[in-house]
């Protein structure tokens, strides 16, 4: 005589599955004929934590350089800052997301941490009074925390 499972038995063998699938980078993938089959995902960066995985824009400071001109001086945070994986620069956007400036930063801040860098003279066309920065990392984009600041003497 064949003895089926018990429900214990069946919820210990799917969450021994689940936890298999979770280790390994494995997960059920959907087929065209409605079946499953597995896949491994790469991970998309080499840090586990998604928060960890762009940089954070901490402090902004900006400064009228002349008619429609603004400087910008833009402290950054990337706990993960490695010659490997490293927050590359960062960008100045309109509120209706328009790309305004970029800066772009050649190598890791590993041992500064936050760091500063500036970007002189972005032009700002007159009615926008104020702008978001944002960081960007080399291996995943744009992201993380931004900052919102208003344009001086306007």
């Amino acid at each position: 005589m064949t003895s089926l499972p018990t429900p214990r038995a069946l919820s210990l063998a799917a969450l021994a599955l689940a936890v298999t699938f979770a280790v390994t980078g494995c997960s059920a993938a959907s087929t065209s004929s409605g079946t499953s089959e597995l896949s491994t995902l790469p991970p998309a960066s080499s840090s586990s934590d998604p928060a960890t995985f762009f940089p954070d824009v901490e402090d902004v400071v900006v400064t009228p350089s002349g008619t429609n001109r603004f400087d910008f001086a833009v402290t950054i945070s990337s706990a993960y800052d490695t010659p490997q994986q490293y927050a590359d620069g960062w960008r100045v956007q309109s509120p209706d997301g328009t790309v305004l400036g970029e800066h772009t930063l050649g190598h890791d801040h590993a041992s500064e941490q936050p760091f500063t860098r500036t970007q002189s003279g972005v032009d700002i066309p007159e009615g926008i009074t104020e702008v978001t920065i944002e960081g960007r990392d080399q291996a995943n984009g744009y992201g993380g925390t931004t900052a919102t600041v208003e344009l001086p003497g306007r």
